[in-house]
């Protein structure tokens, strides 16, 4: 009796001495355990999966393959395999891809930052490869974990708009993503089956409280001299320690719980809830955006009347001038047969206007409502321009204004010149467009990123690459 003290007591202070991560007794969290990373596990698990799916559909709705404005991933090579014609139906498609895929990758920051704190203990292991099998497990974890900060991390300060990246943000993201998901479904793989056993006994019993579901509840139970519960030879007043399955996760002797597993997850969604709150509202205009606490885009409206909608690049700041976009302004308009036309505003107001309701939507995940384009269609500038409708009118290279930054080209697929709602806009809600909003002439296409419906355009080339 007195042996097995006197070793309790030293087990005790060589936990309470630990100073290094990969000590023993350095983790101490009574909340650690399979079932608690399971949970976590499986809400990434879908929540990533989702994320991935519509991160290679805003790349696909870039068109990369159309024109070399247009691709940000000049050497992608196999990764591009998937690669479709973006549709034009439905006109919200990119906004809603777009909004799911930023909204859902801030909601699960909490998420992810409890499910590392969960296995945080394993990152630490000594020695650092038992074996080549576990070498390689080893990497693919550094493999996942550093993919999966970087990804949101990179994310994340995009949808801020700061830019501080060691490079282009789209192909640091994109071939993050892919080196990142490769680890992701090796983890999945060989974690899964584990996850999944462990949900379906249940969830372990709740700390000195005693609650708990599940078919494992009540098991490995004896009470002792005191009559106070003990499991798997722990003291009661230390918590319930659920059997660790192999994982590595369960403390022998934890520290005093203050809070429960229950507890923690409530925590958790808590915080995604508030995260969802303060962004989702970028998506909306209204009340509703002034909700967007952490979005750029969040707050009112700016301005009034008409051109009243969110925008992200004044033209102060790409060097658009009002003289350039005044009178002497001229829209060069190409054909595929070397025909030229040039336009004044006044001389576009004057053909056959129409119009159509669409968004404006971004890659940092914000977006408006349909506002109400009026301008001349872009099939009817390729009629005028010698395209014959009747072999199907080719794409178009448009050109800005803006002289320097990316995006101040982009090239437009076929069917995205005839749908009859792709317009070269010169009107917004029955006013003139703003400078910011694109005076005197901007592009709007259905489903189309942002940064494809081009302001202040002053050439259109059909049947061009560039």
């Amino acid at each position: 009796m007195g042996d097995h003290r006197t070793l309790s007591r030293l087990r005790t202070v060589r936990q309470h001495s630990a100073r290094l991560p990969s000590d023993p007794g350095f983790w101490r969290s009574p909340l650690r355990g399979p079932w608690l990373t399971a949970v976590l596990g499986v809400v990434l698990l879908a929540g990533v999966t989702v994320l991935f799916v519509t991160g290679l559909l805003s790349y696909a709705a870039y068109n990369p393959d159309v024109a070399p404005s247009n691709d940000r991933t000049p050497d992608r090579g196999l990764l591009g395999f998937y690669l479709f014609a973006w549709p034009t139906d439905p006109h919200w498609l990119y906004r809603f891809t777009q909004g799911v895929h930023t909204t859902l990758g801030v909601v699960l920051v909490p998420v992810l930052l409890a499910k590392l704190w969960s296995v945080v203990p394993k990152l630490f292991t000594m020695p650092p490869a038992r074996s080549a099998a576990h070498a390689l497990e080893r990497i693919s974890l550094l493999l996942l974990v550093g993919g999966v900060l970087f990804e949101f991390v990179t994310g994340l300060l995009n949808v801020q708009l700061d830019y501080l990246f060691p490079g282009s943000f789209y192909p640091l993201h994109f071939y993050g993503a892919w080196v990142f998901f490769a680890a992701f479904v090796v983890h999945v793989a060989l974690r899964l089956p584990k996850a999944v056993q462990v949900l379906r006994e249940g969830a372990p019993r709740d700390f000195a409280s005693g609650r708990g579901a599940g078919k494992g509840a009540g098991r490995d139970e004896h009470r002792g001299g005191h009559g106070d519960v003990h499991r798997d030879g722990q003291r009661g007043d230390e918590g319930v320690r659920e059997p660790d399955r192999d994982t590595g996760l369960v403390e022998p002797r934890p520290a005093t719980p203050t809070l429960t597993r229950r507890g923690a997850l409530g925590a958790v969604g808590g915080g995604s809830v508030l995260l969802l709150g303060v962004t989702v509202g970028q998506n909306f205009d209204g009340p509703l955006r002034r909700t967007a606490l952490l979005a750029p885009h969040g707050g009112p409206d700016p301005g009034t009347g008409a051109n009243a909608f969110q925008i992200n690049k004044t033209a102060a700041a790409v060097g658009v001038t009002r003289e350039e976009t005044g009178e002497r302004w001229r829209l060069t308009v190409e054909g595929p047969h070397g025909r030229r036309l040039r336009f004044s505003r006044a001389e576009l107001l004057a053909l056959p206007q129409h119009s159509a309701a669409l968004p404006i939507a971004c890659v940092e995940g914000w977006s408006t409502s349909d506002q109400h384009w009026t301008g001349v269609r872009l099939r009817d500038l390729a009629e005028l321009a010698g395209c014959d409708p009747g072999n199907g009118l080719p794409g178009v290279f448009v050109a800005s204004l803006q002289r320097s930054g990316a995006f101040r080209h982009a090239g437009l697929r076929d069917n995205q010149v005839r749908d009859p709602r792709s317009l070269l806009a010169l009107r917004v809600g029955g006013e003139d467009l703003s400078l910011d909003h694109g005076y005197p002439a901007r592009v709007i296409v259905p489903a189309a990123p942002g940064v494809h419906n081009t302001k202040w355009v002053n050439r259109l080339a059909f049947g061009a690459g560039r």
